[in-house]
């Protein structure tokens, strides 16, 4: 039960990931209601580099986000399906599968809005439900 636990923790990373990644890439969901600012940020360059615009690093630090999660879901839900038994003893493991999502949570408070908080709320939860199983 704790194996599959974690592994429904970890597909709701998953899933937020790529309903992120595919309002990026497939919709106007993450642009600003402020057409003249999309405007603006598609031909002003951050203070860093002129080699992009604030468009392209918009839209770049998104789709990194959205692989970010979706390649931390599957991480997990392959090592616990392919060797659960390492996983479990892993301190290291045992640690990210804690850190990654309370950080992700850190930031949707902060940063983000209801629905995504709402859905790491979820994972962690599931995360949790899967280790204080496996400890009982």
């Amino acid at each position: 039960m704790d194996k599959w636990l974690l592994i429904l923790g970890c597909a709701v990373f998953v899933i937020l990931g790529a309903a992120h990644l595919w309002l990026t890439l497939f919709s106007n969901k993450i642009e600003p209601r402020d057409a003249a600012l999309v405007d603006a940020m598609k031909t002003i360059s951050p203070m860093l580099t002129r080699q992009t615009t604030m468009w392209k690093a918009w839209v770049g630090f998104n789709v990194s986000h959205s692989l970010g999660a979706i390649l931390f879901g599957l991480i997990y839900i392959v090592l616990a399906l392919e060797n659960y038994a390492y996983l479990k003893s892993s301190l290291v493991l045992n640690g990210l599968v804690l850190l990654v999502p309370v950080s992700y949570l850190v930031l949707a408070v902060k940063y983000w809005f209801r629905k995504p908080r709402n859905g790491i709320v979820v994972a962690l939860v599931l995360i949790l439900a899967s280790i204080a199983v496996r400890m009982s």
